[in-house]
Protein backbone atom coordinates (compact mmCIF):
# COMPACT_ATOMS: atom_id res chain seq x y z
CA UNK A 1 0.00 0.00 0.00
CA UNK A 2 1.35 3.49 -0.60
CA UNK A 3 0.38 7.02 -0.41
CA UNK A 4 -1.00 8.55 -3.37
CA UNK A 5 -1.37 11.99 -4.90
CA UNK A 6 -5.03 10.96 -6.42
CA UNK A 7 -7.20 13.71 -5.30
CA UNK A 8 -10.59 11.25 -4.96
CA UNK A 9 -8.44 8.60 -2.63
CA UNK A 10 -6.13 8.49 0.07
CA UNK A 11 -4.01 5.36 -0.59
CA UNK A 12 -3.49 2.61 -3.26
CA UNK A 13 -3.27 -1.19 -2.70
CA UNK A 14 -2.04 -3.50 -5.82
CA UNK A 15 -2.44 -7.02 -4.86
CA UNK A 16 -2.91 -7.40 -8.59
CA UNK A 17 0.22 -6.32 -11.24
CA UNK A 18 -0.18 -5.82 -14.69
CA UNK A 19 -2.66 -5.56 -17.44
CA UNK A 20 -3.64 -5.52 -21.23
CA UNK A 21 -5.00 -2.92 -23.75
CA UNK A 22 -8.86 -2.92 -23.39
CA UNK A 23 -10.15 0.44 -25.20
CA UNK A 24 -9.25 3.78 -26.45
CA UNK A 25 -8.90 5.20 -22.45
CA UNK A 26 -6.10 2.71 -22.09
CA UNK A 27 -3.67 3.99 -24.88
CA UNK A 28 -1.99 6.39 -22.38
CA UNK A 29 -2.52 4.45 -19.09
CA UNK A 30 -0.11 5.77 -16.82
CA UNK A 31 0.29 2.22 -15.08
CA UNK A 32 2.34 1.28 -17.99
CA UNK A 33 5.03 3.65 -17.81
CA UNK A 34 5.41 3.32 -13.93
CA UNK A 35 5.54 -0.53 -13.85
CA UNK A 36 8.57 -0.36 -16.51
CA UNK A 37 9.86 1.85 -13.61
CA UNK A 38 9.33 -0.07 -11.05
CA UNK A 39 10.76 -3.16 -13.00
CA UNK A 40 13.49 -0.98 -13.32
CA UNK A 41 14.30 -0.37 -9.47
CA UNK A 42 14.20 -4.39 -9.28
CA UNK A 43 10.68 -4.69 -8.06
CA UNK A 44 10.40 -8.28 -8.95
CA UNK A 45 6.97 -8.46 -8.38
CA UNK A 46 6.73 -5.71 -11.70
CA UNK A 47 9.54 -7.84 -13.81
CA UNK A 48 7.96 -8.56 -17.90
CA UNK A 49 4.83 -6.46 -17.33
CA UNK A 50 5.35 -4.13 -20.17
CA UNK A 51 6.96 -4.35 -23.25
CA UNK A 52 8.25 -1.39 -26.06
CA UNK A 53 6.03 -0.87 -28.86
CA UNK A 54 7.67 1.51 -31.47
CA UNK A 55 8.36 4.73 -29.02
CA UNK A 56 5.64 3.94 -26.74
CA UNK A 57 5.37 1.35 -23.30
CA UNK A 58 2.79 -1.19 -23.42
CA UNK A 59 1.28 -3.67 -21.38
CA UNK A 60 3.13 -7.03 -22.31
CA UNK A 61 -0.14 -9.10 -20.96
CA UNK A 62 1.38 -11.08 -18.54
CA UNK A 63 -0.73 -10.44 -15.32
CA UNK A 64 0.59 -11.09 -11.59
CA UNK A 65 -1.42 -11.75 -8.31
CA UNK A 66 0.68 -11.09 -5.41
CA UNK A 67 -0.04 -12.93 -2.56
CA UNK A 68 2.17 -11.37 0.27
CA UNK A 69 0.13 -8.23 -0.77
CA UNK A 70 -2.97 -9.22 0.42
CA UNK A 71 -2.33 -8.85 4.36
CA UNK A 72 -1.01 -5.08 3.77
CA UNK A 73 -4.34 -3.18 4.88
CA UNK A 74 -4.82 -5.49 8.31
CA UNK A 75 -2.16 -3.52 9.16
CA UNK A 76 -3.03 -0.36 8.68
CA UNK A 77 -5.20 0.69 11.79
CA UNK A 78 -6.13 4.33 10.46
CA UNK A 79 -8.98 4.79 8.26
CA UNK A 80 -8.25 5.26 4.82
CA UNK A 81 -10.11 5.43 1.90
CA UNK A 82 -8.24 3.21 -1.09
CA UNK A 83 -7.74 2.76 -4.18
CA UNK A 84 -7.62 -0.95 -5.03
CA UNK A 85 -5.20 -1.77 -8.02
CA UNK A 86 -4.16 1.28 -9.25
CA UNK A 87 -1.66 -0.61 -11.41
CA UNK A 88 -4.21 -3.19 -12.97
CA UNK A 89 -7.57 -4.70 -13.03
CA UNK A 90 -9.05 -6.58 -10.61
CA UNK A 91 -11.69 -8.22 -12.95
CA UNK A 92 -8.98 -8.97 -15.65
CA UNK A 93 -9.42 -12.97 -17.16
CA UNK A 94 -6.22 -13.38 -15.95
CA UNK A 95 -7.02 -12.69 -12.24
CA UNK A 96 -8.74 -16.14 -10.99
CA UNK A 97 -12.10 -16.00 -9.16
CA UNK A 98 -10.21 -17.39 -5.93
CA UNK A 99 -7.93 -14.83 -5.78
CA UNK A 100 -10.99 -12.25 -6.11
CA UNK A 101 -12.66 -13.89 -3.69
CA UNK A 102 -9.59 -13.34 -1.16
CA UNK A 103 -9.51 -10.12 -1.45
CA UNK A 104 -13.17 -9.53 -0.81
CA UNK A 105 -12.34 -11.94 2.62
CA UNK A 106 -9.71 -9.13 2.96
CA UNK A 107 -12.07 -6.43 2.26
CA UNK A 108 -14.61 -7.56 4.71
CA UNK A 109 -11.68 -7.75 7.46
CA UNK A 110 -11.37 -4.52 7.46
CA UNK A 111 -14.63 -2.80 7.63
CA UNK A 112 -12.90 0.59 8.86
CA UNK A 113 -10.98 1.09 5.75
CA UNK A 114 -13.10 1.91 2.04
CA UNK A 115 -12.22 0.53 -0.44
CA UNK A 116 -12.84 1.66 -4.21
CA UNK A 117 -12.61 -1.02 -7.13
CA UNK A 118 -12.51 0.17 -10.65
CA UNK A 119 -13.17 -1.90 -13.74
CA UNK A 120 -12.77 -1.81 -17.38
CA UNK A 121 -14.69 -5.30 -17.68
CA UNK A 122 -17.97 -4.62 -15.16
CA UNK A 123 -19.44 -7.88 -17.38
CA UNK A 124 -17.30 -9.58 -15.26
CA UNK A 125 -17.48 -7.66 -11.67
CA UNK A 126 -21.23 -8.36 -12.11
CA UNK A 127 -20.79 -11.86 -12.61
CA UNK A 128 -18.53 -12.87 -9.89
CA UNK A 129 -20.38 -9.98 -7.30
CA UNK A 130 -23.98 -11.54 -8.15
CA UNK A 131 -23.09 -15.41 -7.91
CA UNK A 132 -19.69 -16.01 -5.46
CA UNK A 133 -20.31 -12.98 -2.97
CA UNK A 134 -22.65 -13.47 -0.50
CA UNK A 135 -22.71 -10.18 0.97
CA UNK A 136 -23.16 -6.78 -0.13
CA UNK A 137 -20.03 -4.81 2.00
CA UNK A 138 -20.52 -1.34 2.68
CA UNK A 139 -17.11 -0.16 3.09
CA UNK A 140 -16.72 -1.68 -0.68
CA UNK A 141 -17.19 0.93 -3.52
CA UNK A 142 -17.63 -0.58 -7.02
CA UNK A 143 -17.32 1.54 -10.14
CA UNK A 144 -16.08 1.34 -14.36
CA UNK A 145 -14.61 3.54 -16.20
CA UNK A 146 -16.26 5.04 -19.18
CA UNK A 147 -13.95 7.53 -21.57
CA UNK A 148 -16.37 8.00 -24.75
CA UNK A 149 -19.70 7.27 -25.87
CA UNK A 150 -18.20 3.74 -27.17
CA UNK A 151 -17.73 2.07 -23.84
CA UNK A 152 -21.05 3.57 -22.08
CA UNK A 153 -22.76 0.24 -22.21
CA UNK A 154 -20.46 -0.54 -18.88
CA UNK A 155 -22.80 1.21 -16.86
CA UNK A 156 -25.93 -0.56 -17.63
CA UNK A 157 -23.17 -4.07 -16.35
CA UNK A 158 -22.19 -1.84 -13.44
CA UNK A 159 -26.18 -1.25 -12.27
CA UNK A 160 -26.41 -4.86 -12.20
CA UNK A 161 -23.80 -5.18 -9.33
CA UNK A 162 -24.79 -5.47 -6.18
CA UNK A 163 -22.77 -2.89 -3.72
CA UNK A 164 -23.39 -0.10 -1.24
CA UNK A 165 -22.11 2.53 -3.81
CA UNK A 166 -21.35 2.50 -7.37
CA UNK A 167 -19.29 5.02 -9.16
CA UNK A 168 -17.75 5.99 -12.82
CA UNK A 169 -14.85 7.58 -13.69
CA UNK A 170 -15.35 9.21 -16.75
CA UNK A 171 -11.46 9.41 -16.89
CA UNK A 172 -9.46 10.32 -19.11
CA UNK A 173 -12.49 11.99 -20.66
CA UNK A 174 -11.84 11.66 -24.25
CA UNK A 175 -14.88 12.28 -26.74
CA UNK A 176 -18.27 13.28 -25.28
CA UNK A 177 -20.50 10.54 -23.40
CA UNK A 178 -23.77 11.51 -25.06
CA UNK A 179 -26.95 11.06 -22.62
CA UNK A 180 -26.25 8.58 -20.22
CA UNK A 181 -28.99 6.76 -17.12
CA UNK A 182 -26.89 7.43 -14.04
CA UNK A 183 -29.68 6.06 -11.75
CA UNK A 184 -28.59 4.27 -9.23
CA UNK A 185 -24.93 5.64 -9.75
CA UNK A 186 -23.97 7.25 -6.65
CA UNK A 187 -20.96 8.75 -7.61
CA UNK A 188 -19.08 10.28 -10.74
CA UNK A 189 -15.57 11.34 -11.09
CA UNK A 190 -14.33 13.42 -14.40
CA UNK A 191 -10.92 14.22 -15.52
CA UNK A 192 -8.87 15.02 -18.54
CA UNK A 193 -5.67 13.00 -19.63
CA UNK A 194 -2.46 14.22 -18.52
CA UNK A 195 1.26 12.58 -20.13
CA UNK A 196 3.22 14.04 -23.50
CA UNK A 197 0.97 12.50 -25.73
CA UNK A 198 -2.17 13.66 -23.82
CA UNK A 199 -5.73 14.26 -25.66
CA UNK A 200 -7.52 17.06 -25.18
CA UNK A 201 -10.86 17.56 -23.00
CA UNK A 202 -13.86 19.58 -23.90
CA UNK A 203 -15.40 21.78 -21.88
CA UNK A 204 -19.04 20.60 -23.51
CA UNK A 205 -18.47 17.26 -22.33
CA UNK A 206 -17.98 18.20 -18.97
CA UNK A 207 -20.95 19.82 -18.68
CA UNK A 208 -23.20 17.73 -20.02
CA UNK A 209 -22.40 15.12 -17.36
CA UNK A 210 -22.46 17.83 -14.45
CA UNK A 211 -26.00 18.11 -15.64
CA UNK A 212 -26.70 14.96 -15.95
CA UNK A 213 -24.87 14.07 -12.17
CA UNK A 214 -27.83 17.26 -11.18
CA UNK A 215 -30.45 15.05 -12.49
CA UNK A 216 -30.20 12.26 -11.09
CA UNK A 217 -28.72 13.34 -7.58
CA UNK A 218 -25.13 11.76 -8.58
CA UNK A 219 -22.18 13.10 -6.41
CA UNK A 220 -19.90 15.15 -8.71
CA UNK A 221 -16.26 15.24 -8.86
CA UNK A 222 -13.89 16.99 -10.65
CA UNK A 223 -10.37 15.73 -10.85
CA UNK A 224 -8.45 17.65 -13.04
CA UNK A 225 -7.88 19.56 -16.75
CA UNK A 226 -4.85 17.22 -17.39
CA UNK A 227 -2.17 18.27 -20.00
CA UNK A 228 -4.21 19.97 -22.50
CA UNK A 229 -6.57 22.19 -20.04
CA UNK A 230 -9.65 24.09 -21.18
CA UNK A 231 -8.07 26.16 -23.47
CA UNK A 232 -6.59 23.38 -24.69
CA UNK A 233 -2.41 25.23 -24.26
CA UNK A 234 -0.74 22.21 -23.54
CA UNK A 235 0.68 22.71 -19.89
CA UNK A 236 1.19 20.40 -17.02
CA UNK A 237 -1.65 19.15 -14.93
CA UNK A 238 -0.95 21.00 -12.20
CA UNK A 239 -0.48 24.68 -13.74
CA UNK A 240 -3.73 23.58 -15.23
CA UNK A 241 -5.44 23.18 -12.00
CA UNK A 242 -8.81 21.54 -10.79
CA UNK A 243 -11.42 24.31 -11.69
CA UNK A 244 -14.61 23.96 -12.88
CA UNK A 245 -17.02 26.89 -13.16
CA UNK A 246 -15.21 29.10 -10.92
CA UNK A 247 -14.99 26.13 -8.26
CA UNK A 248 -13.68 22.83 -7.04
CA UNK A 249 -16.21 20.02 -6.93
CA UNK A 250 -14.78 17.14 -4.82
CA UNK A 251 -18.71 15.78 -3.88
CA UNK A 252 -18.21 12.25 -2.35
CA UNK A 253 -21.13 9.82 -2.23
CA UNK A 254 -24.25 10.49 0.23
CA UNK A 255 -23.84 6.73 1.56
CA UNK A 256 -19.85 7.99 2.30
CA UNK A 257 -20.71 11.19 3.59
CA UNK A 258 -23.05 10.19 5.99
CA UNK A 259 -21.23 7.43 7.51
CA UNK A 260 -19.06 10.50 8.52
CA UNK A 261 -21.16 11.37 10.51
CA UNK A 262 -22.00 14.61 8.25
CA UNK A 263 -23.93 15.30 5.34
CA UNK A 264 -21.47 18.10 3.87
CA UNK A 265 -22.57 20.59 1.27
CA UNK A 266 -23.48 19.59 -2.34
CA UNK A 267 -22.40 21.46 -4.96
CA UNK A 268 -24.32 20.76 -8.18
Amino acid sequence: MAETQIEWTDATWNPVAGCSIISAGCTNCYAMEMAKRLEAMRMEKYAGLTRRSGKRTIWSGVVREDQASLAIPLRWKKSRKIFVNSMSDLFHEQVSDAFILEVWRVMRETPHHNYQILTKRPERMASIVSTQIQDILPNVWLGTSVEDADVVSRIDHLRTVPAAIRFLSFEPLIGPVGDVDLSDIHWAIVGGESGRSARPIREEWIDQIHHQCTEYETAFFFKQWGTSGKDNKRRSKKANGREYRGQTWDEMPSAFVGAMGSQGERRC
